[in-house]
């Protein structure tokens, strides 16, 4: 079990979270609202560790925290109006969905597989101050365990995660409010996908026009506080393989080896060793991998179902879900 530490808000302790963030740990930091649960998004292990700590259920797509608009540019494409709502509310409670950039460093687990990016620069001083120090976007969902209260001062973050996260940066008590709102920008018209913190109001009065309403039903949902989405690969995904059949693709867990292995068209393993945080940082960017190769069927051998397994498992049966 780690030793969570509890920081003061001074510059040591922005420093210390700052290198911790940079090295892969997990850190706790007041933000607006709440306090959020930070890893470095363009580390996909450091961001299963999110995961791990909040035995959140699934792989939703991650909301990634910019200490400025210009950091926040190299990640994401901003047409007209994506733009003028930045200039507008940023720095605030207000996350954009835009396109990822050419350039986009954060990892295809903080995004979940998507093509587009959930991107926000926060208000609250001490978290600018960390983003600044760390140089990097920050994954950040609320600092609790799935389907918990959402945590307001550092106390409640360690009464949840004590032990299971690296650190705490403590800010007191945050101001609580309602979430960020998110708008997608994605051509054709901005779609509120989350009322929160900016009015619906004061986005059309910006903009000029009306803000379409939340998410199309049955479309995959493109940020956090939504229904799961997934990446759905063009090949068919064929579950709990025991064996890999001709010029199929392999996607493998583990060190056994299957019957057929060497007929397979390619393979990838998400972890020789079982490492199941080692296997979430991998999922991702293997089913994309697998799915160039051109093969029809990505054969994927049984993961277990406990800790990050859970989760895995629940994307890849999005995965192989009849489409």
């Amino acid at each position: 079990m780690l030793q969570t530490e509890r920081l003061k808000a001074d510059d040591a302790g922005i420093a210390r979270a700052a290198g911790i963030l940079r090295h892969g740990g997990l850190v706790a930091f007041p933000t607006e609202t709440v306090y959020g649960l930070g890893a470095d998004a363009t580390d996909p292990q450091a961001v299963a560790r999110i995961y791990a700590a909040k035995e959140r259920p699934s792989f939703n797509p991650l909301i990634a925290h910019l200490d400025s608009f210009e950091s926040a540019k190299a990640q994401g494409v901003f047409d007209e109006t994506a733009r003028r709502l930045a200039e507008a509310f940023w720095p605030g409670p207000l996350t954009l969905v835009v396109p990822v950039a050419p350039g986009c460093t954060i990892s295809d687990l903080a995004r979940a597989g998507l093509d587009s990016v959930g991107l926000r620069v926060p208000a609250h001083p001490l978290a600018h101050a960390l983003l600044q120090k760390t140089g990097r976007p920050v994954a950040a969902p609320s600092a609790n365990r799935s389907g918990r209260v959402s945590p307001t001062d550092a106390g409640h973050v360690l009464g949840d995660l004590d032990g299971r996260i690296d650190a705490v940066l403590d800010g007191g008590v945050s101001q609580v409010g309602v979430e960020s709102t998110i708008v997608a920008c994605l051509g054709g018209s901005p779609r509120l996908l989350r009322p929160g913190g900016v009015p619906r109001e004061a986005i059309e009065a910006l903009i000029g026009m009306k803000l379409e309403g939340g998410p199309e039903g049955g479309k995959s949902p493109l940020a956090p506080g939504m229904l799961a989405s997934h990446y759905a690969p063009r090949a068919r995904v064929r579950l709990n393989a025991t064996e890999i059949g001709q010029d199929e693709a392999a996607l493998l867990f583990g060190s056994a080896a299957l019957p057929g292995i060497e007929t397979a068209r390619t393979s990838l393993n998400l972890s020789n060793n079982g490492d199941l945080v080692e296997a979430a940082a991998h999922l991702f960017s293997f089913l994309r991998q697998l799915d160039a190769s051109g093969a029809a069927t990505i054969a994927v051998s049984p993961i277990p179902e406990t800790g990050l397994g859970e989760a895995i498992n629940d994307r890849l049966r999005r995965a192989a879900a009849e489409r």
